[in-house]
């Protein structure tokens, strides 16, 4: 959640977030009218209950004919101070509901406007011309079955559409990409963490997603419990409730767990293959910093990020996403996107966002510095979502007979193999 405080003092930056990420500007104005009742019932409570406390001095020491007087006026401030109790119980549970429901604060360098509006940073990598190379590029899928390494069809028997099996070559490819990765993270100086897949409500409405991400959310209501759809939210969750020294910052952790996602709103997209998936693996990175420090640190992320995709010898790009597709919790998201040869386009593989104060003031995780405590900012970043850069793999370092020559940063966890070669025609 953002400020209060900045809320009051400048709400027309408030109100300018909310029109970039095309949210209710309205929804600013509601949440400055529930704050000044909880502030002004507040100040009403304080004073009510001044006077009944002064009251209660005098009654001891009043004459017989005062005292009936006083008694009176005592009735009447014990219903004045519980109706002024409870309305500001009321506008303070409007407040909190209202606030949840903001996104955080836009970054202002961040392009205006839906899906489609990002601004392109950078470019790395260069696209193979499989037509000079002889031949025509088959997709992930194909590769996957030529390979022995993915089975959607039983995936789809046992669990239904978008589960998958990874078989042979392709459960031992995912164990080399995870280990890689978190080989990479470690040595950046994160700490490993494999992380609970299931969550307690204040885990998953700190991070940030039960507002507009909820439907892409699995609920076991039995439990009241929620399966994670990134490791994000738990390792957010990790510190909540706690106040961290300031000589202990950053903290970085890389969890590694399953997430679940139920992706309602991509009815008819990507449903061939594993691109787009109910679960699949991932390895995060997260970051606890200072607040001052959040903007350095997101770019160091992205860093990571581009020397992961770099090392796995993938072309692709660095784009600045824009705001109306950023997610509550992010004041600026960039993603890196690999080319996908048989789509002809980029496609999102990782994403990192600066999430500023927002999920730290929800789940309550602060700093002390010298006698000063305030919240701290968090950060993540993708480092490896397995399907995906699975996906890109088989595409991009195809050969013409079906087999897949292995990224050099992978072969150490493959038993130095360089090729996948087809098991089946």
């Amino acid at each position: 959640m953002i400020d209060l405080r900045l809320l009051r003092e400048d709400p027309d930056r408030v109100r300018a977030s909310q029109r970039a990420r095309g949210e209710d500007v309205a929804l600013v104005d509601a949440l400055l009218s529930a704050d000044e009742r909880r502030r002004s019932s507040g100040v009403r409570f304080d004073e009510l209950r001044a006077e009944q406390k002064q009251l209660g001095k005098l009654i001891p020491k009043a004459t017989a004919e005062e005292k009936a007087e006083l008694l009176g006026r005592a009735e009447q401030l014990k219903a004045d101070v519980k109706a002024a109790d409870a309305e500001r119980d009321a506008a303070d549970a409007e407040t909190q509901e209202l606030l949840l429901k903001l996104g955080n604060l836009v970054h202002p360098d961040v392009p205006v406007g839906g899906e489609e509006d990002f601004a392109t940073l950078e470019t790395h990598g260069t696209i193979r011309d499989f037509g000079a190379e002889g031949f025509e590029p088959k997709d992930h899928l194909e590769l996957g079955q030529l390979l022995g390494a993915i089975d959607v069809e039983r995936g789809a028997k046992v669990s239904g559409s978008r589960f998958y099996f990874l078989t042979g070559v392709g459960a031992l490819l995912e164990l080399a990409l995870v280990n890689a990765a978190i080989a990479q993270a470690t040595a950046a100086g994160f700490t490993p963490m494999l992380t609970p897949a299931l969550v307690r409500p204040q885990s998953m409405a700190g991070t940030g997603f039960l507002g507009q991400a909820a439907q892409d959310v699995y609920h076991l209501d039995k439990d009241d419990l929620y399966l994670v759809g990134t490791s994000e939210v738990p390792l957010a969750a990790y510190h909540m409730d706690e106040i961290i020294d300031a000589d202990r910052l950053p903290l970085r952790y890389a969890g590694f767990s399953p997430c679940f996602r139920r992706e309602a709103g991509s009815h008819g997209k990507d449903t061939r293959g594993i691109f787009r998936v109910h679960q699949f693996d991932k390895v995060e990175m997260f970051s606890y910093v200072a607040p001052e420090d959040s903007q350095a640190e997101h770019q160091r992320l992205l860093e990571w990020e581009k020397q992961w995709l770099t090392s796995l010898e993938l072309p692709f790009r660095v784009i600045d996403v824009a705001s109306g597709d950023l997610g509550s919790s992010a004041a600026r998201k960039f993603d890196c996107e690999a080319w996908i040869p048989t789509q002809g386009k980029y496609r999102e593989l990782t994403s990192t966002s600066d999430c500023t104060e927002f999920q730290s003031r929800r789940l309550s995780i602060r700093v002390r510095d010298g006698k000063q405590v305030k919240p701290l900012a968090t950060l993540n970043g993708t480092l490896c979502a397995v399907p995906r850069t699975i996906v890109a793999i088989l595409e991009n370092h195809q050969q013409a007979d079906g087999s897949v020559r292995v990224p050099e940063v992978l072969r150490p966890y493959l038993g130095g193999r360089e090729v996948l070669e087809p098991v089946a025609k």
